[in-house]
This record gives C-alpha cells, structure tokens and sequence, in this order.
C-alpha cells in the first residue's frame, strides 16, 4: 500500500474520480482519495486497506470494487452515500490518497503502487504531507460518532477510536 498526500484542486469531482480510477485500472491496483481532515492517522487507512482486502479474499466484501470497500471501511460503515462525506469535494482541500495492489502476491505489486503513485502525484496541485497537518478532532469525533468520554477511556487516543470503527465494521455486518 501507498500513500499519496497533498492538495487537490478539485473543478469537477466526477471528473477527478474517474481520473483516479483510471489511473488504477491503468496500474491494476485500487485508487482511493480522501479529505485528509477525515483520515485519524496513516494507520487508520492501513486497518481500511486491510480489512477490505480480507472482505474480497472471503467474498464477504459490500462493494463490487476494492477501492469502495476501502472507504467503506475508512469510513466505518456499509453506506456508501455516508462514506462518500470522507471522500473529496469540490475546490482546494487536503487530500490523501490510498493506492493499493490486490493481496494476490504478485511479484510485481510493489511496482504498480509506484508507479500508480507517481501517477496520482501528478493529478494534484501539490505533493505534500497532510497527515501530520493538526486534525479538528471535532470533525473526526462527529463523523466517527466518537463522544469525549470514549477518548478520555481510551487515553486520549482518538485515532485508535477510530481504528476501532474502522474494525468493529466486521462485527456489525
């Protein structure tokens, strides 16, 4: 798996998702951006990436593609209209960007995520990092519906809170 943060300068959010979709049919790995504001930590989406590759490897997954699974997963539920909030919306934002090969062990996986990522790097306005950038930890509480006295029992940790969602998804199917 790869991560691709930045700035996205979204006219037309159709349009930059079916560029990123392209990317990943042209690549053969799945292609998917979020709002950085949404994401907890890069561990967050790795537990995303994860549990939807073992949804398709048992034929439990929601989505008919992995890069919907992934979101679904990210986002910590079976709708897809919901998840889509986590997604990108039109105009400048921080973004991140999952790219990730199938599970199938082939050799040349690890390739096809770079190149992949590289490709994605050249979609947005700016490659940088956006994962380290401060969280409104408001924003991800109401998304993730995360009250203060679920943080203050898990020591503060509001990302493992949300990594917990991100798990808990298999339990509620």
């Amino acid at each position: 798996m790869r991560v691709v943060e930045g700035v996205a300068a979204v006219e037309d959010v159709d349009a930059f998702v079916a560029d990123l979709g392209a990317v990943g049919d042209e690549h053969g790995v799945a292609v998917q951006a979020f709002d950085a504001g949404y994401v907890a930590d890069r561990e967050h989406l790795v537990s995303a990436v994860a549990h939807a590759s073992r949804a398709f490897e048992r034929g439990e997954n929601v989505a008919s593609e992995r890069a919907v699974e992934i979101l679904l997963y990210a986002a910590g539920r079976r709708q897809i209209r919901q998840a889509l909030a986590m997604g990108v919306g039109e105009g400048e934002q921080p973004v991140v960007v999952v790219v990730a090969a199938d599970t199938d062990g082939a050799a040349d996986a690890d390739e096809r995520e770079a190149a992949a990522a590289d490709a994605v790097g050249d979609l947005l306005a700016e490659v940088r990092p956006t994962l380290g950038e401060e969280r409104d930890e408001a924003t991800l509480r109401e998304f993730f519906d995360v009250s203060a006295a679920e943080v203050a029992a898990a020591g503060g940790d509001l990302a493992g809170v949300v990594r917990e969602r991100v798990a808990l998804l298999d339990v509620e199917k």
